[in-house]
């Protein structure tokens, strides 16, 4: 057995020295195939243990970097694999309209990549002129990529899709911390976690103390999201709701001849009988993102044939496009959500106010003169969320719409706080790639974080309730139409994150640092 170790160990010092000594093109290559293989980590296939293998080989071939140019091409190629095997299908939407669109597949695939890995490049060049040695430099890797995660998330209205955090979602009992930290902050414990065994190489018994040390932090806070998963949501007295996943074609969803075939289908599922005779009555029914195919604000023959399957005393709460005339005479365009009653009322409404650049609106649209891809080809304005909805007979609640779902602590108003989340979307542009797993997988987190039961209808994608702890409760799944009809858990707690937001994550961060100083200073007194 000793011999084994042994042969493994050397093999192993061989592999890291044959990284630290690869000529620059091949160390380029070589960070490429690792970020590629990261990517592995995310849903569908959450085969998170390889952050183990690829951030450690990722540390290793920083070493052996001759400079800052090659140090920054490395941490860039490693980022650039990540995203363009993580990221591709954005593409798929292109192809919804491919004939206008076509131009911006090469962008969608490798130009969004080639952008957000250059926050990467800056983050390995710092790495390298701080030291990535030892137990310090690992930490170090650790706060800087995080780092570089954060400015993703935030810079030029913000893009936090697939931070290292979600990794772990198929792992409910480690997602639990979420709800004290929020993701960001799971995000950075796992970065260090993942970037300690870089230090095994250089075989010290405080670096294998260190490396254990962070995985005895990850059993302990799985042993304590196991406990606080013992907890069983209640449910709401009165409220059965039911989910339509119509699974529309984007590509014909607004053909104007199948605009009242796509509609009476929404109107067909929500009158449809429960799928068992003895289940309890439905109350409020929920439709996706711009599920009605018309303007039912100013529509009231369509809007009559919405109240007509609005339950007694409940409402049919549903996307729309609205458009109204702006101050400036123009007339501008909202991806809203409206409630509908059983007396064709509008009891509350909604506008998206996270739009997503490109797909929704045109950032600096005198120099770039293109067509969006939704809302045939127009601009979308932005509301001034997030609100907390009221409607009869139902919990108050707090809407999003779509791609506001990615992002943490901004999907509640904090000054009137819901009872649960709704999230409407329409992953339809995605078909059957990545895309609509991770949305889902974003969406879930944030009710952990929230401490808020999720409730979210897809036009295609994954539909389904959420408990406030991440317990998938319903679920229709991808490609798949028809409903699901579910009761509403309750709310039973306020969570950590909810009140403090990002304050513990900072804190978390301000301990790293000051553990990265003190294990620096240590190595350089122990070498005196």
């Amino acid at each position: 057995m000793h011999r084994i170790v042994k042969n493994t160990l050397s093999y192993v010092a061989a592999f890291v020295e044959n990284l630290r000594a690869q000529k620059p093109r091949a160390r380029l290559f070589a960070a490429f195939v690792f970020g590629s293989v990261s990517a592995l980590a995310y849903a569908p296939v959450n085969l998170f243990p390889v952050f183990w293998i690829c951030f450690p080989a990722l540390i290793f071939l920083l070493q052996g970097t001759s400079s800052a140019g090659q140090a920054f091409l490395t941490g860039w190629s490693f980022a650039f694999g990540a995203f363009l095997f993580s990221l591709y299908w954005i593409a798929a939407a292109m192809f919804v309209d491919i004939a206008h669109f076509w131009w911006a597949v090469p962008l969608a695939v490798a130009g969004l990549p080639f952008f957000l890995a250059l926050y990467y490049g800056v983050a390995a060049v710092l790495a390298r002129k701080i030291g990535l040695r030892g137990i310090s430099g690992a930490i170090t890797f650790a706060l800087l990529w995080f780092l570089a995660d954060y400015v993703r998330g935030h810079l030029f209205t913000g893009f936090p899709w697939n931070l290292e955090g979600y990794g772990w979602n198929v792992v409910l009992p480690i997602l639990q911390i979420t709800s004290v930290t929020g993701i960001y902050g799971l995000t950075l414990l796992m970065l260090i976690a993942v970037s300690l065994p870089a230090c095994l190489a250089e075989n010290k018994k405080s670096h294998r103390i260190a490396f254990l040390g962070s995985l005895v932090c990850l059993a302990l806070i799985f042993v304590w999201g196991e406990t606080r998963l013992t907890q069983v949501d209640a449910t709401v007295p009165g409220v059965r709701l039911r989910i339509v996943q119509p699974n529309t074609d984007q590509a014909h969803k607004w053909i104007e001849g199948e605009l009242e075939s796509h509609f009476h289908y929404l109107l067909d599922l929500s009158s449809a009988p429960p799928a068992q005779a003895s289940d309890k009555p439905v109350t409020h029914i929920i439709w996706p993102e711009t599920a009605a195919t018309f303007y039912l604000i100013e529509d009231a023959k369509h809007r009559r044939a919405v109240a007509a399957e609005v339950p007694a005393s409940g409402a049919i709460v549903t996307g729309v496009i609205r458009r109204s005339a702006g101050a400036d005479n123009q007339l501008h365009y909202y991806n809203s959500l409206i409630a509908v009653d059983r007396q064709a009322n509008i009891v509350a409404d909604y506008d998206k106010f996270h739009l997503v650049p490109f797909g929704e609106y045109i950032p600096l649209r005198k120099i770039f003169p293109l067509r969006t891809l939704a809302n045939l080809g127009l601009d979308f304005s932005s509301g001034d969320g997030p609100h907390t909805l009221r409607v009869p007979n139902l919990p108050s609640f707090s809407p999003f719409v779509c791609y506001e779902a990615i992002f943490p602590g901004a999907v509640t108003d904090h000054a009137d706080r819901p009872q649960f989340l709704l999230n409407v979307t329409n992953d339809g542009w995605y078909g059957h790639t990545s895309g609509p797993y991770q949305h889902f997988a974003a969406a879930k987190v944030r009710a952990i974080e929230e401490g808020l039961p999720l409730v979210r209808a897809a036009n295609t994608g994954i539909s389904g309730v959420v408990d406030s702890y991440g317990r998938v409760v319903a679920r229709l799944g991808v490609g798949r139409s028809g409903f699901v009809d579910a009761d509403l858990p309750q709310s039973v707690r306020t969570s950590v994150f909810s009140v403090y937001g990002d304050d513990i994550l900072w804190i978390l961060f301000v301990l790293a640092t000051m553990s990265a100083v003190y294990f620096r200073k240590y190595v350089e007194n122990h070498r005196k």
